[in-house]
């Protein structure tokens, strides 16, 4: 069974990532973004709009309008993607694809999944053929969020590919979450001898970058797959050491402790294994995403938990 904290914590983090490698100069349009603070954004960006001309500005017109997006204020995010289009024809290639990205992206969290689609797989074709490989692996990671399935699964290893093969800032910063999804949707397919050593690779990138929790959240995904392998006592002895690093770092983390409850039950101690079952029904109904996607799962780590 796939956590639901992979894939969702660990690209927001792979943008931080990027962003806190990046110098701020003036046209480093990612290193003005604080992407949980879209309103302290939009002042950055038009600071900056001040600054620019020509393609520059357009870039910077369409970054100001994903602040509105992340605002779920889309009517205005169109609106000033409206403003960019008809500027687009004389432009050069990164506009171009920042506007797609942008429209895109938009129309995805408005929920219009089928327009957004089309919008990613032209970005990364324009960028691909202009050489901007970040932008492009960026229109990879977004087309399987619109997707999924085999199709979703497809342009992550596309992302991967390109990732892997760059010297783009951005996208080598992307690349351990892309590698994490990448793994996942093997995990997924059942190929998890295929998957284990792209788990590996995700955790050894995030390692890399010496970002926590998200080198312990890929450490957990590596056991999580050697458990599929049945290759319980490594697996064990990997959330183990997890529990104890979650502790000295004064948290705790309900995904590992339902590891360790599975792991135990799995090599014939249920007893060991109720308190464990106990801890994460607490500690994941703690969380509200958890709540609302997997209400089955929760259930039954509350009945084994007793």
């Amino acid at each position: 069974m796939r956590s639901v904290r992979p894939r969702l914590r660990l690209f927001a983090a792979a943008f931080a990532a990027f962003l806190a490698a990046s110098p701020a100069f003036a046209m480093d349009i990612d290193s003005y973004w604080e992407y949980a603070d879209p309103a302290a954004s939009e002042a950055r960006f038009r600071g900056l709009l001040e600054q620019v001309r020509g393609d520059a500005r357009l870039e910077v017109q369409t970054q100001i309008a994903r602040t509105f997006s992340l605002r779920r204020d889309f009517a205005q995010a169109h609106r000033l993607l409206d403003e960019v289009e008809p500027q687009l024809a004389t432009a050069g290639a990164a506009p171009r694809v920042r506007y797609l990205l942008e429209r895109g992206r938009t129309f995805n969290s408005a929920g219009e999944k089928d327009r957004a689609r089309p919008l990613f797989v032209e970005a990364w074709e324009i960028a691909g053929a202009a050489g901007l490989e970040g932008l492009a692996v960026d229109a990879a990671h977004m087309v399987p969020i619109v997707v999924g399935g085999a199709e979703g699964a497809e342009w992550t290893r596309r992302g991967v590919e390109l990732a892997r093969r760059s010297a783009d800032a951005k996208a080598r910063a992307m690349l351990p979450a892309l590698l994490n999804n990448h793994a996942w949707n093997l995990h997924d397919e059942g190929r998890h001898a295929e998957a284990l050593p792209v788990f590996r690779e995700a955790e050894v990138a995030w390692l890399a970058t010496g970002r926590q929790p998200q080198g312990r959240i890929a450490r957990w995904s590596v056991a999580r797959c050697l458990r599929s392998l049945g290759r319980y006592d490594e697996a064990l002895g990997i959330q183990r050491a997890l529990e104890q690093e979650w502790a000295a770092a004064g948290q705790a983390d309900g995904y590992v402790y339902e590891e360790i409850a599975e792991l135990l039950d799995a090599t014939g101690k249920p007893d060991q294994a109720q308190p464990y079952f106990r801890r994460a029904a607490d500690e994941l109904g703690k969380d509200a995403r958890f709540v609302e996607n997997e209400p089955r799962r929760l259930a039954r780590l509350r009945g084994r938990g007793g």
